[in-house]
């Protein structure tokens, strides 16, 4: 061809696509395009040999070739596909904005099945722009007596286009860095940026730093191939020991066989898994597989606890793993990280609207060849086909978690402590995920039992016994009759629950003597997750194990006697404390030894959990409406002493003494009460040595 200088025409049609190109936040991402724009050219001419319209060569292989240059501040991309003429150089490269991989898939669509081809030669390889002051091109179309073509351009608008000299198809872009960008042509950079997005892409790709000193390595002899070049051999010998047989005659015993081994120039290895395992059917890949690529991929020395393959045809095309992560302790994070891969390219993580938020938590790879190579998550918000994908995975996650609770029951409990926030953020997040887990998600009891939600149901709470005093079965039936309107506005089923097993100890003994039972919930997320439970199953509703003490728990006993009893303890208790808002209740419980707990009501302690959540920890619970109630056992020896001795000097200290005790069941008491509680203590105990 003649020599050609002319204008790069831009069709005013797509000045739009072409500005966003040029948006890229990350200027690395010139290597995923560049090289995508490799791989292409090596799939269709692939392709082409297929169809019959190309024959490959016999010792044909694959490749692509990036060559850096520090000294000479370049970079090489070089692929063995199907090249360009000076035409197509012409249509694809100086017109911006046209297609090539469309162009080439309407060409062939009646010859061969669609085969998903990654980038757009023409827009991406552009983006080389954004880190070269001129770039250069060298191709040779497949086709028969083509002509070489080289192609230069400044950056500007003008560009240079003539005969070229290359003799092998395939193209070749060298990149002239700019002076801010000379860190991509550094070695171990430009492997830092192509693993971070081409690990799988579907060629192999090697990388080699031009003038480098040749590196050898040593193989057995028998393992050397055409390919490789040989530059020693080396023998050696047999090794012999002499050793003394069982009739005490020796005998030479050879040890290490004669072997004959090459150096050979060292094999070049490429950065790329070309077939990562989510391209695998499930059926085809073993655990160990499955561990070994979760260690390669995300760099995690603790093996995950279990996976889903995600493996879909129709109606879109979609592959993956999502993995479930060990959590050691409630300090690790629990943000994982969903890479999200464009036909084996990688594309970026945790992109919300085409995963669900809520498995954002795990780790895992998905491909979708559906998806633009680059994601405009503007146009995602409102794509209907990414939601589709988002709901895809959201059933997939749902099914494997119910299928597991139903046929392996024991792994899924196993599993539970180290999945159950994930489950519950999911539930909060996602309504149709909570739909599909309600009756699947797991509640630990005080036995370490795991129960549904379902079978929490089935467990009843003891009655209590009925009195066998008519006075008291009459004030009984009066006080039902005064309470039943507030009793007909909650029917709803109670399950109890602990936060802390060590801290709600004392709650946990009464409610196991009276043969009740409460599930444990400690996390963080829990106080969220059980409103809504609340919310979607309205016949049910939680309550912490020291919000109240039920009517199992308490003896039977005349309304009057708790009545006068709680007009002295109360005014006795507020006048030691020196707290004229004290809540006081005065009970008849069944365990004599217990003398005084602490009850918040659910309501105000939910909304203490609630501004903790917003750092207004530390509140008095006396500003929540004065929720905080202190029981006192009239049945208890020490609260009957001072019942009967209001008037005692010690009464004070015992009072306060009783308060403390019954904080400590409920919260740990600040520095200042704490110290005071020891000091008193200290004080009780010289009051008994006297």
């Amino acid at each position: 061809m003649s020599n050609k200088h002319g204008n790069l025409s831009i069709n005013s049609d797509n000045i739009f696509p072409i500005i966003k190109k040029w948006l890229y936040s990350d200027h690395d991402i010139f290597y995923r395009e560049l090289i995508s724009n490799g791989c292409d050219a090596i799939t269709k001419l692939k392709k082409l040999d297929l169809m019959g319209e190309y024959e490959l060569p016999q010792d044909y292989e694959a490749k692509m070739q990036i060559i850096v240059n520090p000294e000479e501040k370049t970079l090489k991309f070089i692929d063995n596909g199907l090249g360009m003429t000076g035409d197509e150089v012409e249509e694809y490269i100086n017109q911006i904005a046209f297609s090539g991989a469309t162009d080439f898939l309407e060409k062939y669509k009646d010859k061969a099945s669609e085969e998903q081809i990654i980038g757009h030669f023409g827009l991406g390889f552009y983006s080389a722009f954004m880190v070269a002051d001129e770039v250069h091109i060298d191709s040779l179309s497949w086709q028969k007596d083509a002509v070489p073509v080289h192609w230069e351009c400044d950056g500007g608008t003008e560009f240079d286009m003539s005969d070229g000299t290359k003799d092998t198809v395939g193209t070749e872009i060298t990149l002239y860095l700019n002076e801010d960008c000379l860190e991509f042509a550094n070695e171990y950079r430009a492997r830092e940026v192509i693993e971070k997005y081409c690990s799988f892409m579907p060629t192999p790709i090697f990388l080699k730093k031009e003038n480098a000193e040749t590196e050898y390595e040593t193989i057995l002899a028998d393992e050397v191939t055409e390919k490789d070049t040989v530059v020693e051999t080396i023998i050696e010998e047999a090794k012999f020991e002499e050793q003394e047989k069982e009739d005490g005659t020796k005998e030479q015993v050879e040890i290490s066989p004669r072997t004959e081994k090459a150096k050979i120039i060292k094999r070049p290895v490429a950065l790329n898994d070309t077939n990562p395992l989510w391209t695998k059917h499930p059926n085809d890949c073993t655990d160990e597989e499955y561990k070994t690529f979760y260690r390669k991929v995300f760099q995690d020395y603790k093996e995950p606890l279990f996976w889903i393959h995600l493996n879909m045809d129709y109606p879109f095309n979609l592959k993956g793993i999502l993995y479930f992560p060990k959590i050691n302790t409630e300090y690790d994070s629990i943000e994982g990280t969903i890479k999200l891969y464009n036909n084996q390219v990688f594309i970026a993580d945790n992109i919300k609207e085409v995963i669900p938020e809520f498995l954002m938590l795990l780790k895992g790879v998905i491909d979708c060849p559906d998806l633009p190579l680059n994601v405009s998550r503007s146009a995602l918000q409102n794509d209907g086909f990414v939601q589709k994908i988002s709901d895809y995975i959201t059933k997939k996650v749902a099914d494997k978690l119910s299928g597991m609770c139903k046929t392996d029951k024991e792994s899924y409990e196993k599993y539970w402590d180290d999945i159950s926030p994930f489950i519950k953020f999911g539930c909060l997040k996602d309504e149709k995920f909570c739909d599909k887990m309600n009756d699947y998600i797991l509640f630990k009891n005080l036995d370490d039992k795991y129960l549904t939600l379902p079978e929490c149901l089935k467990v009843e709470e003891p009655e209590a016994d009925p009195s066998s005093d008519p006075e008291k079965t009459e004030a009984s039936g009066e006080a039902e009759n005064a309470t039943a309107p507030e009793e007909e506005k909650d029917t709803r089923k109670p399950v109890y629950y602990v936060t802390d097993v060590q801290q709600q100890g004392q709650y946990i003994n009464m409610f196991k003597e009276q043969g009740m039972d409460a599930v444990i919930l400690d996390h963080n997320i829990d106080t969220s997750f059980i409103t809504q439970l609340e919310r979607r199953n309205e016949k049910i509703k939680f309550v912490r194990i020291d919000a109240d003490l039920t009517e199992s728990l308490k003896e039977d006993a005349s309304e009057e006697e708790l009545k006068e009893a709680q007009d002295t303890l109360t005014e006795t208790f507020r006048k030691a404390l020196g707290n004229e808002t004290l809540h006081v209740s005065v009970e008849k419980l069944k365990n004599a030894e217990i003398a005084s707990v602490i009850t918040i009501s659910e309501e105000g302690r939910r909304m203490q959990d609630m501004m903790k959540m917003y750092a207004m920890a530390g509140m008095d619970p006396s500003m929540f409406g004065g929720d905080q109630t202190l029981v006192l056992n009239v049945g208890n020896t020490l609260v009957q002493y001072i019942l009967n001795h209001k008037d005692s000097e010690h009464v004070p200290m015992f009072c306060e003494q009783l308060y403390d005790l019954a904080l400590l069941s409920n919260h740990p008491l600040s520095t200042d009460a704490m110290s005071k509680f020891v000091t008193r203590s200290n004080q009780i105990m010289m009051l008994l040595a006297q």
